[in-house]
């Protein structure tokens, strides 16, 4: 009762009129020491970040059970109305906001569920992992943060996004309310009405699932008829949307490297691209050798099914070549086998993501059901003792058959048996951090004495150091690999490579970027070009044509032009495009058809004739000859991509869909004036953002990328390519004796022009 009665006695000072507006109250707490949520408050805001965590089980004392409700109806009206206006504008006179996507709102009306985190600044002792734990938890509700206005550290919060992959938006205010100015809270509502005040340092993770999950139940009808809309196809594209990034920087080539290991013997190097959720295996010489990992999930299975959430430190162990790395946001241990080019989860053991269950997650998925098979890796986990992991970050391997695994903010050691997965000991603290691994830390960092101190970048607002040690954040960051340092550039967004002879520092420039294929966030299901009215709705299209041509064989030229100041880093390759046709045609292109049946119309009447085909089938040499005339290839001539593909189409209409991405860099002219650096990044936010995206926003991403320092024109982007042609296609035309059709063939050429 005493605790009920402060909590209600502060709150009613927390609503309170400010009286001096634009005063922001800064509120300290000390730390907590839950090994389950590893939340590590300091009683300073000096250099304060917040770490993510999705629950796998905690063991918090819960602080209260009553929730806390407004009692000033003017109150609760400013904040809520302001919240609901800003929603239909990106930008407005006393508002903008972070992290918005016009491709796929969160946000995407005034209806529903609301958790909004209110602070006054985003540091280290608010704790957003909560906030996103709650995404992930209950990915249908609508999670926001809400932050005033301070120019002084509005480029330190764009270092928050990337560094912390943050994906919920975040509404900034020049507006002050109470909410905000004493401290941190969560505000929970629904429609907009009736909010319920949580303060962050009694507000456990365990209270605020438990709250939203009664009021989500509450809502009856509307939450059942949401399931039934959960069980089509739709449901896979609309569930893993709070996993894509909508930062500018996820089309750049290497979104926060942000860990790198070696392989001495094979010459192998392996990145941790942690926010394009997968790692990057080269050669010494650049050229990618293979990619573990497809998508933000947790799945095991070859590398091209398997699914990773910011994979980070990893550890190549030579006898069995192995990779083991750290999964960070899935709190697993990873083990990549590179003969074999599968994933296997050492850490958590749980026979949900074990054998063949991936191909069973790969049916779940076509049919649209994904939520019934993938997430039980994730259920089970939710059930973990003091032991488990809980966000890692750097691993360490011993003399002995022994992983060191720390989180980032090395507070927190496990170590791990390697043969069985068992972790056998938990240790907290940075002095026994030192303890226990200081040898193998000390001897990793030692590689920074071949680096110039000119090349390494201006500590972050959110880097984290162990007992003082000067770059001791970059401990996952450097590897040696024959005579050469590398080293991970998160804020450049590239990777270093030093002589160790002559210590000339130069960009490690990767080649054979086909073999990256189409990134996740543009590769849909296939079904879903057919459930949705207008195909993959909500995705911009570089180009729209409308062709009325007789049916039959319809072969399709792609020219594209890219921008004057855009060059290609590598001609584009088949495994970066992507064609679907739809309606009344069929995508024939690189298909392995049978000869003849391609300029028949109808599915009846291709299967008769693959019947004949095997009754009597054709010499090999002329099925080869066929075969290549119909491959779908790309080249490029004259500054031109060219793309070809083949359509068989009958009388309606159809619509054919083409994708593809291009590798590009700003171009480097000849004798001429060097320019700037803000021209150049400001030239790569005009590709890379929408065109509708706010000012303040992109110029906040232009500060970002100049605090680097980096060339701008040495920075690879990808650059989507969205084509869609649509087809009328009219009745064949007849022959003479009135029964017989006449077969056509038809060839197109289509320019297009990239903005």
């Amino acid at each position: 009762m005493a605790l009920r009665h402060r909590l209600t006695k502060e709150l009613s000072k927390f609503l309170s009129p400010v009286i001096n507006e634009g005063v922001c109250y800064h509120q300290s707490s000390k730390a907590l020491n839950s090994v389950a949520l590893s939340i590590m408050l300091k009683p300073s805001a000096r250099n304060p970040t917040a770490n993510w965590k999705q629950v796998r089980g905690f063991h918090e004392h819960r602080i209260s059970t009553v929730a806390v409700k407004l009692n000033e109806p003017a109150t609760e009206i400013d904040l809520l109305s302001f919240i609901k206006a800003s929603l239909d504008e990106f930008e407005g006179t006393h508002h903008y906001w972070l992290n918005r996507s016009e491709k796929n709102d969160q946000l995407s009306g005034a209806d529903g569920i609301f958790l909004v985190l209110a602070a006054s600044n985003f540091d280290c002792d608010i704790t957003l992992e909560k906030l996103k734990t709650i995404q992930k938890r209950f990915p249908h509700i609508n999670t926001m943060g809400l932050r005033a206005i301070h120019s002084s550290d509005q480029v330190h919060l764009m270092q928050l996004l990337v560094a912390e992959n943050i994906t919920f938006p975040i509404l900034l205010s020049q507006q002050t309310f109470p909410k905000i100015g004493k401290g941190a809270c969560y505000i929970l509502f629904e429609n907009f009405s009736s909010p319920v005040i949580y303060h962050e340092k009694d507000a456990s993770l365990e209270i605020l699932s438990q709250a939203v999950q009664e009021l989500d139940e509450q809502a009856g009808g509307r939450s059942k008829s949401l399931k039934v809309v959960r069980c089509t196809s739709l449901e896979q594209h609309w569930m893993i949307k709070d996993l894509c990034s909508f930062s500018p920087l996820q089309n750049l080539l290497l979104y926060y490297p942000g860990c790198v290991s070696t392989d001495e013997s094979h010459n192998r190097l392996f990145f941790s691209d942690c926010n394009h959720h997968r790692i990057l295996v080269s050669d010494g010489n650049g050229e990618i050798l293979d990619c573990i990992g497809s998508s933000p999930g947790f799945e095991d299975g070859d590398f091209e099914s398997a699914k990773l959430r910011r994979p980070a430190g990893s550890y190549y162990h030579p006898a069995e070549d192995c990779l083991y790395f750290v999964d960070s946001e899935n709190h697993a241990i990873r083990k990549a086998d590179m003969g074999a080019r599968t994933v296997d989860t050492l850490y958590p053991t749980s026979t949900s993501n074990k054998g063949g269950i991936h191909i069973w997650n790969w049916i779940m998925t076509k049919l649209g059901l994904e939520s019934s098979g993938k997430i039980n890796v994730e259920k089970t986990s939710e059930v973990f003792d003091s032991k488990s992991l809980y966000y890692p970050w750097h691993l360490l391997k011993s003399v002995d058959d022994t992983l060191y695994i720390i989180d980032r903010r090395f507070q927190t050691l496990w170590i791990m048996d390697i043969s069985s997965g068992k972790i056998d000991e938990v240790l907290e603290g940075s002095p026994r951090i030192l303890e226990i691994c200081g040898q193998p830390i000390m001897k990793r960092l030692s590689i920074i004495d071949g680096i110039p101190s000119h090349w390494f970048q201006p500590e972050t607002k959110y880097g984290f150091l162990l007992g003082g040690l000067p770059h001791s954040d970059l401990l996952s960051s450097l590897a040696t690999l024959h005579n050469h340092i590398f080293i991970c550039d998160p804020v450049g967004q590239r990777i270093l490579k030093v002589c160790g002879d002559s210590g000339v520092c130069s960009n490690f420039g990767l080649s054979n970027l086909g073999i990256l294929g189409l990134p996740y966030w543009l590769n849909f299901p296939l079904e879903t070009c057919y459930a949705v009215g207008n195909g993959l709705s909500g995705t911009p299209i570089d180009h729209l044509e409308y062709l009325d041509l007789l049916p039959g064989r319809i072969d399709i030229h792609l020219n594209v032009d890219i921008p004057m100041d855009v060059e290609l880093v590598e001609p584009l390759q088949e495994s970066c495009i992507w064609c679907q046709a739809r309606g009344a045609a069929t995508e024939i292109s690189g298909m392995n058809e049978v000869p003849g049946s391609l300029y028949k119309v109808g599915v009846a009447q291709q299967w008769y004739d693959e019947l004949d085909y095997l009754a009597a089938p054709q010499p090999e040499s002329e099925i080869n000859v066929q075969d290549n005339n119909l491959d779908k290839n790309s080249m490029v001539e004259d500054e031109k991509v060219r793309i070809s593909c083949a359509v068989c189409t009958s009388p309606g209409t159809s619509e054919v869909i083409i994708y593809a991405v291009l590798y590009c860099k700003l171009r480097r002219t000849p004798n001429s004036n060097e320019g700037n650096r803000e021209e150049h990044a400001a030239r790569i936010l005009d590709i890379l953002t929408s065109k509708r995206s706010g000012k303040i926003e992109r110029d906040l991403w232009n500060a970002f990328l100049l605090q680097s320092k980096v060339d701008m024109r040495d920075l690879v982007f990808m650059l989507p390519l969205h084509v869609r042609i649509r087809l009328n296609s009219l009745d064949h035309p007849t022959a003479e004796n009135g029964r017989d059709i006449i077969l056509t063939d038809t060839s197109v050429k289509v320019d297009v022009l990239l903005n």
